[in-house]
């Protein structure tokens, strides 16, 4: 049998039961371990107090004194090679450098700072500073914010130079593009007795002004002043800027600012404010302007504007960062309007200026401007007292084609994008509806297309291209006239109706090379070519044109019409010169033929034209007619030393019209097949003239 176990008595209460072997110990037990028992803390002395808070003492004293009694002039060299090595160029301090920073707004002080030219502009100084004082709110410079109670400047004098090249010696940067300047917020901001030289060689611009910025200006309670003196091209310059009270000056309050600019005749003023005081990447204006020439804003504002008449134009300008806008322009240039909206990005390799721009009614005489010419004189006419003298001399010189010579330097310096749109036209020398015009210029290259004017009948449509990437610019111009009316162009009106009806076609296309309109054109190859490819005459000047003086006359009081069967006139154009070999111009009773050539250097004409009856005549007085004179103005004459009295015979077609296979094409391919034109064409094939084929030339600009 097995045994059972006998069972243990249970423990005595008060005695301690000991632990099975293999049981876990009681935690109160293994807690009491002596190494888990922490050690007494002794509480210290009052001695040893006494010491710890002596030393504590001794180097608070130590620090308040060496802060009393430290040389701070010790760190000018460190703060010389620091500014130096960020401005590009050599920083000094020659006075003394003091430091207040036992006070929850500590202060500093530099007496003789002096800031040296970058190599290129000379020894000179670019500036100096008897002293600035800085003081700032201890809490927020520790959160690394810079939080300025005071900033004072002392008689600082300053010398800005822009040299040719366009460099700048206060450009910090080292050549890379900067954001604008953007100081930490001002409370109190001073300047005493400052002195300011500019001088820029580029624009040719000497100012010399003062500046004070105070609590209180004058009765005006104005707070900052900027004034000064000088000259732009010559002409006397004189420049306002005031601003508000510079105290208590609060970031998110606009801080208002008044301009006013006189340049010669130009005169600049505007009202307006910077959003975030001290930030100068960002501010607008209302500005008005008004001046006699809009291409002399260039020295005041770095963008190269065409030359215009004289201008009155407000809008709202305003600066975003690196990019310049004005938005709703409106006013008036020379007797046209204007409007739109203008931008211009100065952040780039060079300024991009992207513009749309309108005119409800557009002067056509305030164009001439744009090309070096100047409006016409007269009673009503807006126009400059120089404008004035160069069109009176362009006048007395009986000349057309402008001379005055292109900057191409402002064109080399800037980009642009300008859409331009007139609804409508006036004064112009043949009726025009509206047109526009997209012209951009990139790298010294500027593109004019598409350029399209309407006629009441008809377009003008094309491009024109200035490349002044070279040393000499060249001017390209392609251009045609489509489905236009000779009656639109040519309004000749003989007894209440038009003596000239039918449709009319044409074609330019010049390149030549010159810095102004007059030497493009004097130098000009290419073609200038017009067809009429159908109408209708009145019968009387189809036979004057012959001349038959005595059937001529004796049309004159009848509207007899006869059909215009084809015209056309060819210029072939060498170095300025269009000769004109090939001018045929078929009516039912005469053909007319002529030729000639038009010096577009000297501005002056010589054409002569033959007139041949298709038909026998008993009595015919033939006498060629003559076109002669300045383009300005041609006189028509005849020559009568040439007038015989003989019989006449109709003339074979053939050898006047099959130049003809080569001209129309080069107009419009169509013409070749679809017009009266053509039919003569056909006519000289079937009398066995050779029709020639189009040149390769010519062919090949279609």
């Amino acid at each position: 049998m097995s045994q059972q176990p006998v069972p243990s008595a249970p423990p005595r209460r008060g005695s301690k039961a000991r632990p099975q072997p293999g049981a876990r110990r009681p935690l109160r037990e293994r807690l009491s371990h002596p190494r888990l028992t922490p050690p007494k803390l002794t509480p210290p002395t009052k001695k040893a107090l006494g010491w710890t808070g002596g030393i504590l003492a001794v180097l608070a004293l130590a620090i308040a004194i060496l802060i009393l009694i430290w040389d701070w002039n010790w760190f000018r060299g460190p703060l010389e090679r620091i500014a130096s090595a960020r401005m590009h160029r050599e920083v000094t301090i020659a006075g003394d450098l003091n430091v207040n920073l036992w006070s929850w707004r500590p202060s500093a002080t530099v007496d003789g700072i002096s800031i040296a030219n970058p190599a290129w502009a000379g020894q000179g100084k670019m500036g100096t500073i008897d002293r600035l004082r800085v003081r700032v709110r201890l809490v927020p410079l520790l959160w690394g914010k810079a939080d300025i109670r005071v900033l004072a400047v002392e008689r600082p004098n300053f010398s800005l130079l822009a040299d040719a090249k366009g460099r700048k010696n206060w450009d910090f940067s080292d050549g890379r593009a900067k954001a604008p300047m953007n100081l930490p917020p001002v409370q109190r901001f001073v300047i005493r007795d400052g002195q300011l030289k500019y001088l820029d060689a580029q624009r040719d611009i000497r100012f010399q002004g003062t500046i004070n910025a105070r609590e209180r200006l004058g009765a005006d309670n104005r707070g900052f002043e900027l004034t000064g003196r000088g000259t732009i091209n010559g002409a006397p310059f004189r420049a306002d800027v005031v601003g508000g009270p510079l105290l208590n000056i609060e970031r998110d309050k606009p801080y208002p600012f008044d301009v006013d600019l006189r340049a010669g005749q130009t005169y600049i003023t505007a009202r307006g404010a910077v959003p975030k005081p001290f930030d100068m990447g960002r501010f607008y204006m209302n500005a008005t302007a008004r001046g006699p020439d809009m291409a002399q804003l260039f020295p005041l504002t770095g963008v190269a504007l065409p030359n215009t008449p004289p201008y009155s134009l407000r809008g709202r300008l305003s600066r975003d960062g690196l990019v310049w806008k004005i938005d709703n322009l409106g006013g008036r240039v020379g007797d046209s309007d204007l409007s739109g909206d203008v931008s211009v990005d100065t952040g780039r390799e060079r300024p991009f200026l992207k513009a749309d721009l309108s005119s409800q009614s557009l002067d056509w005489d305030d164009l001439g401007a744009l090309f070096g010419a100047a409006p016409k004189v007269g009673p009503g006419e807006t126009i400059s007292p120089e404008q004035a003298a160069i069109a009176r001399t362009m006048t007395a010189q009986q000349r057309l084609l402008p001379d005055a010579p292109l900057d191409v330097s402002r064109i080399r310096a800037m980009d642009a994008d300008v859409s331009y749109r007139a609804v409508s036209i006036r004064d112009t020398p043949v009726k025009l509806n509206s047109g526009s015009v997209r012209v951009r210029l990139e790298g010294g290259l500027l593109r004019a297309q598409p350029l399209k004017l309407d006629l009441p009948r008809g377009q003008v449509s094309g491009h024109v291209n200035l490349d002044a990437r070279k040393a000499t610019p060249v001017t390209d111009l392609d251009l045609r006239l489509t489905n236009s009316r000779i009656e639109t162009l040519i309004p000749v009106q003989f007894q209440g109706a038009p003596a000239l009806t039918g449709s009319l076609v044409g074609r330019a296309r010049l390149t030549g090379e010159g810095n102004s309109v007059h030497k493009a054109f004097a130098s000009a190859d290419g073609e200038v070519m017009v067809v009429a490819p159908g109408g209708e005459i009145r019968k009387a000047f189809a036979e004057l044109m012959g001349v038959n003086v005595v059937k001529g006359l004796g049309l004159l009081n009848k509207k007899d019409t006869t059909p215009i069967r084809c015209a056309v006139a060819q210029f072939e154009t060498r170095d300025g010169v269009m000769r004109a070999n090939n001018i045929v111009f078929d009516t039912g009773p005469v053909l007319v033929t002529g030729k000639g050539s038009v010096n577009l250097g000297a501005e002056r004409m010589d054409l002569r034209l033959r007139g041949q009856d298709k038909k026998f005549r008993l009595v015919r007085v033939l006498m060629p007619v003559t076109i002669k004179g300045p383009l300005m103005a041609p006189k028509l004459g005849v020559e009568p030393g040439s007038a015989i009295a003989q019989g006449g015979a109709a003339v074979t077609l053939g050898s006047l019209l099959s130049p003809l296979a080569a001209i129309l094409p080069f107009i419009d391919p169509g013409l070749a097949k679809d017009a009266n034109c053509a039919a003569l064409l056909g006519e000289a094939q079937a009398d066995g003239a050779p029709v020639k084929s189009a040149p390769k030339a010519l062919t090949a600009k279609r």
